[in-house]
């Protein structure tokens, strides 16, 4: 996009009524319209399921969530609960309801995107019993409060709501609940393959990704919208060796190879690489970010060649993956007893690649790079490559709108995840994604797959406004909120 995408959307309102008090800490009974009471109530139920690997528990929940849109005035036949056997042969589920629109804007459905499963949490490692939901000085806690019943509960209440006021959306809108995002990611490659005809968009808006940033005040500072994932990729590299006795050492050695080789990858950097997204990432970071890190920011946006703000970007944690490729060893093994020669050792080596470069020319480089005769490199899993999505002006403008009905002014800035949700499977099908999720955090709260997970009470039933506009923009009549 040429210009700014932080530009204001007239005609932004807040709609719908937050009726909380002005405080640091409100709760849940402070919002007392029907919409936010049957948020909460669906919100404090599927957090009481526990919808993890082993549990087979999601099925029930797409149940319950299937007798929800239908009381709600979605007809039986939009309403589609669909089977999944996962490769251990646990059963899991994927939930598809489409909101039938009028047709007026001659295009395609958006489709809503949301998972229902979890990691899973032990009692014993929580405060608080982690399938029950609480409410504590401001905060829900409950495993997937945030990740992702948070937006399980956004979408479903946000059509039961539309729905109950009487909206008539200008094209069709489709909710498809995932049943394995924490896994294998193998339901919502099914609803978007086996089941296109229900799940075919010109779109989709990701309610697990992207999503605000507050300051540690509870300031809001910033609103990311996730248009790109890097690929996911794993690879062992073995060095084999014919072992003996320690007491008569070789010359050659399994692991003393393997250390050579990690060094080697140590020192090596994939190339600098940037997109649409990234660089429009970058420019806008730049005023955001103080000091040497946000100017090498704006450098590389203005010149991927500047290899000055490339280095100093490379010692930056968070942000060394929106600027290149990366591999890092995270597990080791070699040997089977203390005084023997180990007879091969292993380092697993994981990537995530930047959108575009194929996953076969990354273990190329790794071969490269590694320089050892008789390594080998074995891929671990399928490492599916996922492209980015081109930054629609209509998408943009929508979630600005959203943002800007809560928190004027905030910057809307496109983002690259470096990690990996649902909206990379349905990206790889070919329909564009965007994570556009209606939480704001500080980072201070951000406890999801841990401890203790929480999100703030106001952000659900904030969550409730963002996607309404967002909603009744993109599929309001004439482009125009039809909301009343």
């Amino acid at each position: 996009m040429s210009r700014s995408i932080t530009m204001a959307v007239a005609g932004a309102a807040l709609l719908g009524t937050l009726a909380a008090p002005a405080s640091a800490q409100p709760s849940a009974a402070s919002y007392t319209q029907p919409y936010q009471r049957k948020a909460f109530e669906i919100y404090r139920t599927i957090v009481g399921m526990r919808t993890a690997e082993g549990q087979a528990m999601v099925p029930a929940m797409a149940d319950y969530l299937a007798g929800q849109f239908r009381a709600g005035g979605f007809p039986a036949t939009d309403v589609h609960v669909l089977p999944f056997t996962v490769p251990s042969g646990e059963k899991t589920a994927g939930l598809v309801v489409r909101y039938r629109g009028d047709g007026s804007s001659g295009k395609k459905p958006i489709l809503l995107l949301a998972h229902m499963d979890v990691v899973d949490a032990r009692r014993e490692d929580w405060t608080r019993d982690p399938f029950v939901l609480q409410e504590e000085r401001g905060y829900f806690f409950g495993r997937g409060s945030a990740d992702d019943k948070f937006g399980v509960s956004s979408l479903t209440a946000t059509f039961l709501r539309l729905k109950a006021e009487g909206f008539v959306p200008s094209r069709d809108l489709v909710i498809a609940l995932s049943g394995d995002e924490e896994t294998g990611m193998l339901s919502v490659r099914d609803l978007v393959t086996t089941h296109r005809a229900l799940t075919d968009a010109e779109f989709a808006l990701n309610d697990d990704g992207g999503g605000g940033k507050l300051d540690e005040t509870g300031t809001p500072v910033a609103y990311f919208v996730q248009s790109a994932e890097k690929t996911y990729a794993t690879f062992e590299l073995t060095v084999t060796n014919p072992g003996g006795h320690s007491s008569t050492p070789r010359t050659d050695s399994a692991i003393f190879d393997l250390a050579n080789v990690l060094k080697r990858l140590e020192a090596y950097r994939f190339p600098v690489a940037v997109n649409d997204t990234t660089r429009a990432y970058l420019r806008e970071m730049e005023r955001l970010t103080p000091g040497p890190e946000g100017e090498a920011m704006g450098r590389l946006a203005a010149d991927p060649a500047d290899q000055a703000a490339a280095d100093e970007l490379w010692r930056r944690p968070e942000a060394v993956g929106i600027t290149r490729t990366t591999c890092v060893p995270t597990m080791l093994r070699a040997g089977h007893a203390e005084n023997a020669l180990p007879q091969s050792a292993t380092v697993t080596v994981n990537c995530r690649i930047f959108p575009g470069e194929a996953v076969d020319a990354v273990k190329a480089t790794l071969e490269r790079v590694a320089n050892l005769r008789g390594l080998t490199i074995t891929q671990v899993g399928e490492g599916l490559p996922s492209p980015a999505s081109p930054l629609r002006e209509d998408v943009i403008a929508a979630v600005a709108a959203a943002v800007h009905a809560r928190y004027p002014g905030v910057p809307v800035i496109p983002y690259m995840a470096p990690y990996a949700t649902d909206g990379r499977e349905v990206r790889s099908a070919g329909i564009p994604t965007y994570g556009v999720m209606g939480l704001f955090m500080k980072d201070s709260d951000q406890f999801s797959h841990g401890r203790d997970e929480r999100v703030p009470v106001e952000q659900l039933f904030g969550a409730l406004e963002h996607w309404k506009v967002l909603l009744t923009n993109l599929a309001g009549r004439s482009g125009v909120s039809a909301a009343r």
